[in-house]
């Protein structure tokens, strides 16, 4: 897949757990344009939420992220990736448990793969994590976006109890790590 777009965008696919987290963090960030939630890493074409969250479809819940790279760099995109979530926690994060939630880079070229390989090193080197990373590193192969009541779930649905008490902690840390990196 071409990671290209007409106005010299580029796009990034990142797992880190339930994709409501990902996207309200990433549409944050200056240079970021878009964020689509979606699904990739499995073998069901068009699969549905419902089948996703049985775990029988092998997709990951993902945030394919478009990104100006004259802004923000894929490896800028990595560290906020590396930093808000526990790449540690085989296909969880907190109280989210299953494949659907595993910590996955799907990289879209050879440059991504190179640079997702060389980032998993620094952050396991880091010392921030006392376990070891198991964050999965693959080619997108495809890519499926969510349904529509999933897109800016965050935004929509400030006082849902998902978001009040997981979404929202998450935003506030990364506010706090990345302020310097804000719209």
């Amino acid at each position: 897949m071409d990671q290209s777009t007409p106005n010299k965008l580029q796009q990034a696919v990142f797992g880190a757990g339930c994709f409501w987290c990902v996207e309200a963090v990433f549409k944050e960030l200056k240079g970021v344009v878009e964020v689509e939630p979606g699904y990739a890493g499995g073998h069901v074409p068009h699969p549905t939420y419902e089948q996703v969250c049985s775990g029988s479809t092998g997709h990951a819940e993902v945030a394919r992220i478009t990104f100006d790279p004259a802004v923000i760099t894929y490896e800028e995109l990595l560290e906020v990736f590396w930093r808000t979530h526990d790449p540690t926690t085989l296909n969880r994060q907190g109280n989210d448990v299953g494949t659907q939630y595993r910590s996955a880079i799907f990289y879209l070229d050879e440059a991504q793969q190179q640079l997702a390989l060389k980032s998993k090193e620094a952050a396991a080197a880091s010392g921030l994590w006392a376990d070891p990373i198991v964050t999965e590193i693959s080619p997108l192969t495809s890519y499926y976006p969510a349904e529509d009541y999933h897109h800016n779930y965050f935004e929509n649905h400030p006082n849902q109890p998902y978001c009040v008490f997981v979404v929202s902690p998450k935003v506030e840390k990364f506010r706090k790590l990345f302020k310097e990196k804000l719209k």
